[in-house]
């Protein structure tokens, strides 16, 4: 007996879609590489991946926004840090 496959809702396709262009961009792919052990502020992490501090900013948002993982960030002495918090098990494959 064939069993019909239910189509993905408006919603879920969107959200499923922008994971898949969050992770796509190998500069959001660095930045959470980056941050998956430890806290690093905005301006570190502009540094190490020699990135701008405004490009470092942005994708943050959008990671924030739209991946399986958690950046968790925190404002201390006008700095801001990241650092990355897996979701429900689901982390970066060197993990």
């Amino acid at each position: 007996m064939e069993q019909s496959k239910q189509l993905l809702g408006e919603e879920t396709l969107f959200g499923v879609t922008q994971i898949f262009k969050a992770l796509a961009d190998p500069t959001r792919v660095q930045i959470l590489n980056l941050v998956q052990d430890q806290e690093y502020s905005v301006n570190d992490i502009a540094r190490t991946l020699g990135f701008n501090q405004t490009t470092v900013s942005h994708q943050l948002r959008f990671l924030k926004k739209f991946t399986l993982s958690k950046i968790k960030t925190r404002r201390y002495n006008d700095l801001l840090y990241a650092r990355r918090q897996p979701r429900s098990g689901i982390a970066l494959a060197s993990d």
